[in-house]
C-alpha cells in the first residue's frame, strides 16, 4: 500500500491480458476505501475464478496441463543436468576409447605391411612428438628453466660461444679436407658462398654495424639442414619420400580437372594441368591455415631462429612463413606489427618475400616433373638464408620495439567453419592461377618478342642466332660456374637463371623440366655441337638457384601488396625493395652453392652388361649412359670392333654394339650398322 494525500490507496495486481491497473490519483475524492477495498477484491476474486475457467477450458482444448509436461520431462532435464555437471569426465573417456581404437588400428596396419604404414606410421609420430612437447613444456617447463639457470652467467655464456665457434670451424675445415679429397669440384661451390658473401659485405649499408653472429649461425643452419637433407641417409630417404608422398597428393587434382575439363584437355594442354594444382594446393592451405597448423609450425620455426640467430619476433615470423605462404601473404602475419617495423626489419621482410617460394607455386612446380625433394629443400633452406644475408646487407642499427617481444600472435583465420575455409581458399587460389597464367602468356611473348629483336639486330652485323637467352649465357656463365656447375653445362643453367631473374621463375622452371625430360628420354647429350640436357648435378644445383620469387616483375607486387597494408611507409619501402631484391637472389645462389658441396651422386652404377645384353627397343637415360660406356670401350681395326674393359670377352659385345647403333651415333657405329 501506498499513501496519497494522507489516504490509503490500493494498488491492484496487473490483469494477466497485460493491461495496467489505473494510479491511485484516478480514485475518486470521498470514497469509502474500504468499501472499494473489498468490492475489488470480490471483483479480483471473480476475475481469477473466470481466468482459472479458462485455463482449464482452453487445457482441455490444447493438451495436459504444463506441470503434467513438465513431469514427463524431468528425466530428460536430470539426464541434461548430470551430462553438463560430469561433461569434462565424458569427453576424457570418449577420447581415451578413441585412443585406444586408433592405437589398435595402427598396430594391425603396422604389422600386416609396415612399408604400405609408412605414412601413417610418420604422421603418428609427428602427432606423439607435438603432444609430448606441450606436456613437457605444461608439467616440466619451469623445471628445466631453472635447470638452464647456470648457463645464464655472461662469462660461462662467453667461453661456451668461443669453444662452440672453435669446434665448428675446425669440423668444418676437417669435412672440407677429407670429403673433398676425392671430388675436387665441390671446393668451387664452397668458393661460391666465399663469393657471394664478400659481395654482399661490399655492398652492406653499414659495414661497421653487421652482426656476424646472424650472418655465420643463418649460414650454419643453412649448411647442417643441407647435410641433413643431400648426405645423410635417413634425411635424404625422409625428404625423398616426402616429395613421393607430395607427387601422390597432388595427383588427387586429376580428380576434379578431369571432371570439369575433360581427360583430353588435361592430359595435353598446360593450363589444365598444372593451373587446377594450385586451386588445389590454395583450398589444402586454407583449410591447414583455418585449423591453426600452418601457424603452429610457423611460431615453432620462427622459435628456433630467433633463439640462434638473435633477430627479431616480428622479422622472424614473417620469414619464417614465407616457407608456406607468398610473398605478399606472408606481411599480413604480422600486419599490426608493420607500421613500427625499423629499416632492417623491413628488409628481412622483403628479402624473405624474394628468396622463398609460396607452398602453393610450389604445387605447380612439382607438376612440373621438377625434383619435389630439392624443392622442398630449398624452399626451408632459404628461411635462416634470408635473415642471415639480410642483416648482413642492411644490419641493424635502430632500437626495435621487438626486440625482446616473444607475445607477437599470428592471426587465425576468419572463416567460421572447415566448409568455409576450403570454399574461400579454393575462390582465393583462382585469382592466383589466373595471374600465372596471364604472366606465362605475356612473359613467353615479350621473350619470343626480344629474341627476335636481338636476332634481326645481330644479323645486320652477321652475328647469327642472338637471343636473350645466349647474353644470358655468356654474362652469366662464370657467375654458374663458381657455383659449382660443370663448365659444358654453364650456358644451359646460365640462361635458366637470367630467365628468371629478368623474366620468371615459372619460364625458367619450364625450361628446367624440358632438359630434364630429354635427358631421361635417352636424347643425345650434343647434337650438332649444341648441348640438349644438363647432368644431374647441374640439375640440382639449378633447382636450388630457381627457387624463390626474385625477380624484376615481384617488385611491383611486392610494393604493392605492402603499402596497401601500411600507405604511410611507401617511401621506406619503395627505398629498400631494391635492395632486398638484390638479396633475395643471392640466397637462392647461395643455396645452390650449399648443394654444389654437398651432392654426390647416389645410387648404385647400372650394371651396364646386363642391362645391353636384352634388346632395348626404346631410348631411355640408362641406355644412352651404357650406350655410351660400349662406345667408349669400342675400338676399330680394320674395321673389326675389339672391346675392353667390361666387354672384353663378353659374347653379346658385338650385339650390344649393332643395338645402341640403331638409337645413337659413335665413331665406331659407321661400320657396323645404320643409324636412325
Amino acid at each position: 500500500m501506498k499513501e496519497t494525500n494522507g489516504q490509503e490507496a490500493i494498488i491492484l495486481p496487473a490483469v494477466v491480458s497485460g493491461i495496467e491497473n489505473p494510479e491511485p490519483e484516478f480514485l475518486e475524492e470521498g470514497v469509502n476505501l474500504e468499501g472499494s477495498r473489498r468490492n475489488d477484491e470480490h471483483s479480483l476474486g471473480n476475475d481469477e475464478h473466470s481466468l482459472g475457467n479458462d485455463e482449464h477450458s482452453l487445457g482441455n482444448e490444447l493438451g495436459p496441463p504444463t506441470h503434467h509436461k513438465n513431469r514427463y520431462l524431468q528425466p530428460f532435464s536430470r539426464a541434461r543436468s548430470f551430462y553438463t555437471s560430469h561433461s569434462a569426465l565424458f569427453k576424457k573417456i570418449l577420447l581415451i576409447l578413441l585412443c585406444l581404437a586408433y592405437a589398435a588400428y595402427f598396430l594391425a596396419a603396422c604389422i600386416l605391411n609396415f612399408q604400405r604404414a609408412l605414412a601413417l606410421f610418420v604422421l603418428t609420430c609427428l602427432v606423439l612428438l607435438v603432444v609430448a612437447h606441450r606436456l613437457l613444456k605444461k608439467f616440466f617447463g619451469k623445471k628445466l628453466t631453472g635447470c638452464l639457470k647456470p648457463f645464464n652467467n655472461a662469462t660461462l655464456k662467453l667461453w661456451m660461444k668461443r669453444v662452440f665457434a672453435g669446434l665448428c670451424l675446425v669440423g668444418l675445415i676437417l669435412w672440407l679436407a677429407l670429403d673433398t679429397a676425392k671430388r675436387p669440384e665441390q671446393l668451387i661451390s664452397f668458393a661460391g658462398i666465399c663469393m657471394f658473401v664478400l659481395i654482399l659485405f661490399a655492398c652492406s649499408k653499414r659495414h661497421s654495424a653487421v652482426s656476424w653472429r646472424t650472418v655465420l649461425w643463418g649460414l650454419g643452419l643453412q649448411f647442417v639442414f643441407g647435410i641433413l637433407v643431400i648426405r645423410t641417409d635417413p634425411g635424404f630417404i625422409a625428404f625423398q619420400w616426402l616429395g613421393d608422398q607430395m607427387q601422390i597428393f597432388l595427383s588427387y587434382t586429376l580428380a576434379g580437372s578431369s571432371f570439369v575439363f575433360g581427360d583430353l584437355l588435361v592430359k595435353d594442354v598446360f593450363a589444365f594441368q598444372a593451373l587446377p594444382i594450385i586451386i588445389f594446393f590454395g583450398c589444402v592451405m586454407s583449410i591447414l591455415y583455418y585449423l591453426g597448423l600452418v601457424q603452429w609450425v610457423v611460431q615453432k620455426i620462427a622459435w628456433f631462429l630467433q633463439i640462434t640467430m638473435g633477430t627479431t619476433a616480428t622479422e622472424t615470423l614473417a620469414v619464417a612463413g614465407n616457407i608456406f605462404v607468398g610473398m605478399t601473404e606472408a606481411p599480413l602475419l604480422i600486419r599490426p606489427y608493420l607500421a613500427d617495423l625499423t629499416f632492417s626489419e623491413i628488409h628481412a621482410v622483403m628479402t624473405g618475400g624474394f628468396a622463398t617460394i609460396s607452398g602453393t607455386v610450389l604445387g605447380a612446380f612439382i607438376s612440373f616433373g621438377v625434383d619435389a625433394s630439392s624443392l622442398i629443400s630449398a624452399s626451408v633452406m632459404a628461411a635462416p638464408g634470408a635473415l642471415a644475408l639480410s642483416k648482413l646487407v642492411y644490419p641493424e642499427v635502430e632500437e626495435s620495439k621487438f626486440k625482446n617481444k616473444e607475445g607477437v600472435k599470428l592471426p587465425r583465420g576468419k572463416e567460421k567453419n572447415i566448409l568455409e575455409a576450403a570454399s574461400n581458399g579454393a575462390a582465393d587460389a583462382i585469382g592466383l592461377a589466373a595471374n600465372v597464367a596471364a604472366n606465362l602468356i605475356a612473359f613467353l611473348a615479350v621473350l619470343a618478342f626480344i629474341n627476335a629483336t636481338l636476332s634481326w639486330l645481330g644479323e645486320l652485323v652477321d652475328i647469327h642466332g642472338l637471343t636473350f637467352q645466349v647474353i644470358c649465357s655468356y654474362i652469366l656463365r662464370p657467375m654458374v660456374f663458381m657455383m659449382g656447375v660443370d663448365w659444358a653445362d654453364c650456358p644451359l643453367v646460365a640462361e635458366m637463371i637470367g630467365i628468371k631473374f629478368f623474366i620468371n621463375e615459372f619460364v625458367a622452371y619450364q625450361q628446367l623440366s624440358q632438359y630434364k625430360n630429354k635427358r631421361l628420354s635417352g636424347m643425345e647429350e650434343w647434337i650438332g655441337g649444341e648441348k640438349q640436357w644438363i647432368s644431374v648435378r647441374a640439375e640440382i644445383i639449378t633447382t636450388f638457384s630457381l627457387c624463390g620469387f626474385a625477380n624484376l616483375s615481384s617488385i611491383g607486387i611486392t610494393l604493392g601488396g605492402l603499402t596497401s597494408i601500411v600507405p604511410q611507409r611507401k617511401s621506406d619501402l619503395s627505398k629498400t625493395v631494391i635492395r632486398a631484391l638484390f638479396t633475395g637472389s643471392c640466397v637462392s645462389l647461395i643455396s645452390a652453392c650449399v648443394a654444389g658441396i654437398l651432392y654426390v651422386p647416389r645410387g648404385a652404377e647400372s650394371d651396364c652388361v646386363t642391362f645391353l645384353s636384352t634388346s632395348f627397343t626404346n631410348r631411355t637415360y640408362e641406355s644412352y649412359v651404357c650406350c655410351r660406356q660400349l662406345f667408349q670401350s669400342t675400338s676399330l681395326n680394320d674395321s673389326i670392333p675389339s672391346f675392353s674393359g667390361p666387354w672384353e670377352g663378353q659374347e653379346i659385345s658385338a650385339m650390344a654394339l649393332a643395338n645402341c647403333c640403331t638409337f645413337y651415333t659413335s665413331t665406331v657405329c659407321p661400320e657396323i650398322g645404320p643409324h636412325p
